[in-house]
């Protein structure tokens, strides 16, 4: 699984027009499913989005986490996060998960992150035309990929 991570003032993703999913203060999350990742993989991952500390404390150090300061987290997934880029200019989605396998990860991961920010995970329409809007806050951006965990 590859998560590019956005602390951010707020953000909303919308389809067709409709907002379906918004969030203030906190972070928006792109998360992208490949064929190889399993549920130990989400676990990994959401369990590191929940603690990383990215938020400014009292000395306006980076020492705090999303729960820490109560913060929203807006999920949105996106398979273009698995592009091979390495031959030619067009880029290859082929290690892209298959919906059959990205869904339920992608549900999982919302479950998991709900849990561990105890309250519910904003998100995106699976595999819908999205339009995500959002104010970034610093800006602070993370990318985390499980398959090398730095």
């Amino acid at each position: 699984m590859k998560a590019v991570i956005q602390r951010v003032a707020n953000a909303s993703v919308s389809v067709d027009g409709n907002v379906c999913g918004e969030i203030e203060g906190g972070l928006l999350v792109f998360l992208g499913i490949d064929e190889n990742d399993r549920q130990a993989d989400a676990d990994w991952l959401c369990t590191k989005i929940a603690a990383m500390r990215i938020f400014s404390d009292e000395n306006g150090l980076m020492n705090k986490s999303v729960t820490d300061v109560n913060g929203e987290l807006l999920l949105i997934s996106q398979f273009t996060l698995i592009a091979s880029t390495k031959k030619g200019n067009r880029p290859s989605f082929i290690k892209a998960a298959r919906p059959d396998k990205a869904i339920p990860l992608y549900a999982y991961s919302c479950e998991k992150l709900n849990s561990l920010l105890g309250k519910p995970v904003a998100k995106g329409i699976f595999g819908a035309d999205m339009q995500v809007s959002l104010l970034n806050d610093g800006p602070v951006t993370i990318v985390i990929d499980t398959q090398n965990k730095e």
